[in-house]
């Protein structure tokens, strides 16, 4: 008889996800403690390293994944179910990280997210940082009244509740408009390119829109060509402020994804991989060559 994946819970502010131990890098040391130093981590990597195609994508905290199974050396093999990759394991997005990153304790559903780009949660009201650098996006579980200001909020592995600032976390949205989205990308403007990122730190092209819609209660898959199969195409020309565009090579599956600004006609907001950073920009012309469709995702409003 088949043993069923063990359920864990991701325990530190942004975990990565990587194709396979053997691909770590001695560059990746940071992100690979039991309390990840993403920012570190990013800052570590030259422009190259950002690229590589050792990381599949990142977890955040409290982000629930099914644990296959667990190698002596700590690593685990395990499946992201709160990020779709119908392409990949109908469960979610598979990958590799270190089991000492998880925690197996559940948490009740959560009913706040995280509307900082990173916020750090502490060990009482306007107390010591208990836990910094958690990201835009993730969600968490209220512990109970706020006080001051201060929500406290459930995390995975710690026994107490911790407490976030005031402004640093809302209650969970109703189903969200485009523009609502695009007004969340346009807050990572100028973060770093990072290939299967998933954070302010450090993001790529999919990653954007996956993180955005998250904020907002919306879940999308994971990658490029898996957002265009979940959402609905629109007549070339109308397209509005927060659909996307969707960018594939003659003969090739969709390899890019980014947001329709509106700055006017062609503008664009997306990771971008030649310049290593999200930016908004009149679509250049290369780019305009790949464009073969616009998307809307169908979230409930406009």
């Amino acid at each position: 008889m088949a043993t069923e994946p063990a359920v864990g819970f991701v325990a530190t502010p942004v975990a990565t996800l990587w194709s396979d131990p053997a691909a770590v890098r001695p560059v990746d040391a940071p992100a690979l403690e039991p309390r990840a130093d993403i920012a570190a981590w990013v800052s570590k990597m030259d422009r190259d390293q950002r690229v590589g195609d050792c990381v599949v994508s990142q977890l955040l905290l409290g982000e629930r994944v099914l644990v296959e199974r667990v190698r002596p050396d700590g690593w685990a093999r395990a499946v992201a179910v709160e990020q779709p990759a119908a392409a990949l394991d109908p469960r979610g997005y598979p990958g590799w990280l270190p089991v000492a990153q998880l925690a197996s304790d559940p948490l009740p559903e959560p009913s706040l997210v995280v509307d900082a780009v990173t916020a750090d949660l502490l060990d009482r009201p306007g107390g010591a940082v208990a836990l910094p650098g958690v990201v835009l996006g993730t969600r968490l579980a209220g512990a109970g009244e706020p006080v001051g200001g201060f929500h406290p909020v459930r995390v995975p592995g710690h026994d107490r509740p911790l407490w976030a600032a005031p402004g640093a976390v809302t209650r969970l949205p109703d189903p969200a408009a485009a523009v609502e989205a695009l007004a969340l990308a346009r807050r990572l403007v100028d973060s770093v390119y990072v290939w299967g990122g998933m954070s302010g730190h450090g993001i790529d092209c999919s990653g954007l829109v996956h993180l955005a819609w998250r904020r907002l209660g919306v879940r999308l898959p994971r990658d490029a060509g898996d957002q265009a199969r979940a959402t609905e195409p629109v007549p070339p020309g109308t397209e509005q402020p927060g659909d996307l565009y969707f960018f594939a090579r003659p003969g090739r599956p969709v390899h890019h994804v980014g947001f329709v600004s509106d700055r006017g006609p062609g503008h664009l907001l997306h990771a971008c991989y030649q310049r290593r950073l999200v930016v908004e920009e009149p679509m250049p012309p290369e780019r305009a060559a790949t464009l073969v469709a616009a998307h809307r995702v169908v979230s409930g409003r406009r």
